[in-house]
């Protein structure tokens, strides 16, 4: 369609615009690039994608991510995961990004999606918008050699930038904590985690033949010599687990074209050897885009592009909420960036400690437990053009993708986290160990190992294998120089079959030849624990559609234009009122350029269009029980011996269950000023979803009381500007500015929820009615008491200390709404300045309105391996204190022991409105200076083109609130594989050929 036809709300982004150098997930670098689109790094992991809303959130439950299209074909993920899992650091947010396999220099240019006028011809996936990827294609001319080399320092963190105790201070803690009963040596010598005094203790008690005496005199002089040494060490663990390493990217390209046809052909090595220790990712891309005309009106385009990415990182397992204790846990986190933050200074890096009852070095155990991640992905498309007659043309396009991921935890047998499945080195540590067996049939017998051999070898494999035809004709003509007149239909249909398999293997012997030792008892635990060591899953979705959309334009001063799509799914009720639903859209605008008055207006104004669009749109929702669900299940028996398999219904039929709604209207302006040296495009839009999906209470009917159903709405509006002004223009001289502003707000109208308060508390994703789709809540807190206990406001009106209803889903007048966990206003200010071959580019981001949890760092017992953070030098101490500080006591062991559930008041502070920041930053993103040679010099090498760049990416937050305390308000520190985005200097080079 000729873009002076176009009435929907748009923007069209040069890569080279939007690539960051040195990043090599390309939708990071959408942040602040265009109104409306909000872009989070919550994770900075290769291969995990960002947080992307495009004008907010349009589902509850659903995860409102926008569509991927690349070359007109839809790319779907490996495996499905949502928006809001992105944040949680488990190992399968590394292979959540769609378009991690695609190399940035073989991007031409983004085209953003943003109201259902210009979503609606992709249909129900397109809701939450869309990002239209067009790839480089061959240009007309002689062949064209083009390499580009980027060199890419991370720098490492610095304690400067937190608030950590350093040793000395951390050694005061200590004390106090040895005083109230902690770590003296009955309590640290068979405790489950243990540092300086823990080690101190085992030396005391541990003799050396050789030197005739114990390691450790057991005198006042030879404990404060060696706590001494602890209190002076300040170890680094940023420099001990982190690295100044280069990642270096190659990439090398041929384009070369004439009047019959054109063709790009691309190859890129991309080499990490990883931020931190035991982390690394090679990936390697190719690109072939070739266009060949056949006949004289028939035309051939084939497209095909593949990735190969072999990755290395720690090993993790994936956290769980454990609503008992209240909080989010995860067992054998040894994430480098978390254990730097959260691990005490006084610990020698070289020394083993003790975690989980065994020996732990954070070192050894990254050398012993990590993941190995390889993924592949390949797409080709092929799409044939006819042109029968001049003003028609037919189109067909066929497309196969597959994608192939597999995951390898190796837990190799001296590590950590297998050590602890045999840790019974005495009867108090037989007792306490959780990871030791326990056999229902013999009840007077001890624990023991059910692993006494090996490590664990786990596995996931995911793939996907997709099918896209679409067969199109497209009709343009004009009549009489000033009707245009444009129609055009589709038919496409679409398949995507997923396919997941895990295994659990126990006992394998990596020091043995990687040969497995059976463990019979191991299957007998499982058994009693209702748990499986493998398993498999498929899931099969079908899509079909008819489109057509039809344009009018009188002198491209007045359009008109309409689109009606026609849809179905398989993931939806099998009725057809359900399964297959019209989505439609009409849209006008006015060029008021085009009239004779406005030439009047000129040259104050040079260009002038408004737009306006109403549209039905839709989504598939996140449920998929429109048939009745049954799964395998082995009731639990108690007994290894009576167990037998079944089928059961874990969820009714629901044939009624159709697509989320979304009515949107928007109103646009596109405004040109001084010869468009200033350039304003403006958009004002509400949104009305309905039919969301939520919870819906029944009267039983198919054993399920509560059941997922077309029952929330949600409302939201907002503004968007966009400004760009040459603010200086000469020959020699240029000055360019950017500046970009969105503001969203929404509100649910409509839910029925069974959430606990553990779920509101822990998650940022979940709402009440009259709040915001994602909304943050927190405990009220009340003080402290006369023992520098913390109290909160309980569901009952009590004020209480540990009598918190973690698990409570009826009453939540308790909680404190504190505000939506996604921006409402973003934007960015770009400045960019040319002199000669010079060029700056200053690019500044913001974003505003949001807030965020701080990390939790408060617990009702503490061990001698954490590391406390400065604001508990203001914490409670003697009585008397709770009048003048809100920070905890360090609670005593006869207290920990005497009060019970003394920890659920240090978890419910960590979830109270006093562990609340604003998201609020403004962040120095980008700061570069390039220089392109004369051609003088490049023809003297031989070359076409030459240019350099030096460019510093997330330098540093001009803005933040200073309750964070070095916490980066995007990043979630959740453990895992999740690292932030580092602070980077990338060096670039680019010749032509």
């Amino acid at each position: 369609m000729d873009r002076r036809m176009f009435t929907g709300a748009t923007d069209k982004l040069s890569a080279s615009d939007v690539k960051i150098d040195g990043v090599s997930e390309i939708s990071r670098g959408l942040e602040g690039r265009s109104a409306g689109v909000s872009v989070q790094n919550v994770s900075g992991t290769f291969g995990a994608a960002p947080k992307i809303r495009i004008r907010g959130a349009t589902s509850i439950f659903g995860d409102s991510k926008p569509l991927w299209v690349v070359d007109g074909v839809i790319i779907e993920n490996v495996v499905d995961v949502d928006a809001n899992s992105l944040s949680s650091g488990d190992a399968i947010t590394m292979i959540s990004s769609a378009i991690s396999g695609l190399n940035s220099d073989d991007i031409e240019s983004f085209q953003i999606l943003k109201d259902g006028s210009a979503t609606s011809i992709y249909g129900a996936r397109a809701m939450a918008g869309v990002i239209v990827i067009t790839t480089k294609k061959g240009e007309r001319g002689s062949a064209k050699v083009s390499y580009t080399g980027e060199f890419t320092m991370r720098m490492i963190p610095s304690y400067s930038n937190f608030n950590i105790m350093n040793s000395q201070d951390q050694m005061t803690i200590y004390r106090e904590m040895y005083d109230k009963g902690w770590l003296n040596y009955s309590n640290v010598v068979y405790a489950s985690e243990s540092g300086v005094y823990g080690k101190m203790s085992q030396l005391i008690n541990t003799y050396d033949p050789s030197a005739g005496r114990y390691m450790i005199p057991n005198t006042e002089a030879g404990r404060n010599a060696y706590l001494r040494q602890a209190e002076m060490r300040n170890t680094d663990w940023f420099g001990e687990l982190f690295r100044p390493s280069i990642q270096q990217q190659h990439s090398v390209s041929l384009s070369s074209g004439s009047e019959k046809g054109s063709y790009y052909a691309s190859l890129s090595a991309l080499s990490d050897p990883g931020w931190s220790i035991q982390s690394r990712v090679n990936r390697y891309t190719a690109l072939f885009n070739a266009t060949q005309k056949i006949l004289k009106d028939v035309s051939l385009n084939v497209i095909g592009n593949a990735s190969y990415r072999e990755q290395l990182a720690p090993g993790s397992l994936s956290s769980a909420v454990d609503p008992v204790l209240g909080t989010v846990k995860r067992d054998f986190d040894i994430n480098p960036y978390s254990y730097a933050l959260r691990s005490s200074r006084t610990l020698d890096p070289n020394e083993f400690y003790t975690r989980n009852y065994a020996p732990f070095n954070i070192k050894d155990e990254l050398k012993k437990n990590y993941m190995n991640l390889n993924v592949v992905d390949v797409k080709f498309q092929s799409e044939l053009k006819w042109n029968p007659v001049r003003k028609v043309e037919l189109s067909a396009l066929a497309a196969v993708k597959h994608q192939s991921t597999s995951s390898e935890h190796q837990i190799l047998d001296k590590s950590n986290q297998a050590e602890a499945f045999r840790a019974m080195g005495t009867m108090v540590i037989r007792d306490s160990n959780p990871f030791l067996y326990k056999n229902p049939d013999l009840p007077s017998e001890y624990k023991y190992s059910i692993m006494p051999e090996g490590g664990i070898y786990n596995r996931n494999d995911y793939r996907a294998l997709s099918y896209d035809f679409r067969s199109t004709v497209n009709y343009n003509d004009v009549f009489n120089g000033k009707h245009m007149v444009n129609a055009f239909g589709a038919v496409e249909v679409n398949s995507l079959d997923r396919r997941g398999t895990w295994f659990q293997g126990w006992g394998m012997q990596y020091a043995m030849g990687e040969t497995p030792y059976y463990i019979l008892d191991m299957f007998k635990k499982q058994v009693e624990d209702n748990s499986l060591y493998y398993g498999l899953s498929n899931t099969r979705e079908r899509n079909a559609a008819f489109v057509g959309t039809a344009s009018y334009s009188y002198n491209y001063r007045y359009t008109v234009n309409g689109t009606l799509r026609y849809e179905g799914s398989n993931r939806l009720g099998r009725s057809r009122s359900a399964r297959w639903l019209p989505t439609w859209n009409i849209a006008g605008k006015w060029a008021v350029d085009q009239e004779e008055f406005f030439k009047q207006l000129s040259p104050a104004l040079s260009s002038l269009s408004l737009r306006l669009s109403y549209s039905l749109t839709a989504d598939r929702g996140p449920s998929t029980n429109s048939s009745v669900i049954i799964m395998p299940r082995t009731p639990w028996r108690g007994n290894a011996a009576v167990t037998e398999s079944g089928l059961a219904v874990t969820a009714s039929e629901n044939r009624n269950l159709t697509y989320e709604k979304k009515h949107e209207f928007n109103a646009g302006l596109d405004v040109g000023m001084l010869d468009d040296r200033i350039s304003l495009s403006m958009d004002a839009y509400t949104r009305n979803n309905y039919d969301l999906i939520g919870n819906v209470v029944t009267v039983g009917m198919g054993g399920s009381i509560d059941k997922r159903g077309n029952s929330a709405s949600m409302r939201s509006y907002g503004v968007e500007l966009s400004l760009f002004t040459k603010n200086i223009n000469t020959k020699a001289f240029r000055w360019n500015t950017n500046f970009i502003f969105a503001y969203m707000n929404n509100e649910v109208t409509e839910l029925n929820t069974n959430m606990r308060v553990i779920d509101y508390l822990t998650s940022s994703n979940y709402s009440m009615i009259g709040m915001p789709r994602g909304s943050l809540f927190s405990l009220r807190f009340q003080g402290l008491d006369e023992m520098g206990i913390p109290t909160f406001l309980n569901n009952d009106g009590t004020i209480t200390s540990t009598q918190i209803g973690f698990q409570e889903t009826v009453n939540m007048s308790h909680l404190k709404y504190e505000g939506p966990a996604d921006p409402t206003i973003t934007g960015s200010l770009g400045n960019m300045l040319f002199y000669k071959g010079f060029a700056l580019n200053v690019f500044v981001t913001y974003s505003m309105g949001n807030v965020v949890r701080l990390d939790p760092i408060f617990a009702g017992r503490y061990s001698d391996l954490t590391a406390f953070p400065k604001e508990f030098k203001d914490r409670y101490i003697v009585p008397g204190d709770e009048n003048r500080t809100t920070i905890p006591a360090i609670a005593s062991a006869r207290q920990y022991n005497q009060i019970n559930s003394l920890y659920t008041a240090y978890s419910a502070y960590n979830y109270s409105d006093q562990r609340v920041a604003s998201g609020d930053f403004i962040r120095m993103k980008e700061v570069s200076l390039s220089y392109d040679f004369p051609q003088k010099l490049s023809s003297r090498l031989k070359l076409s083109a030459l240019s350099v760049k030096c460019q510093a990416t997330n330098l540093f937050l001009l803005y933040a609130d200073k309750k964070l305390h070095g916490q980066d308000p995007e990043f979630f520190n959740t453990g895992g594989v999740a690292v932030p985005m580092p602070k980077q200097f990338t060096l670039t080079l680019r010749a032509s050929f």
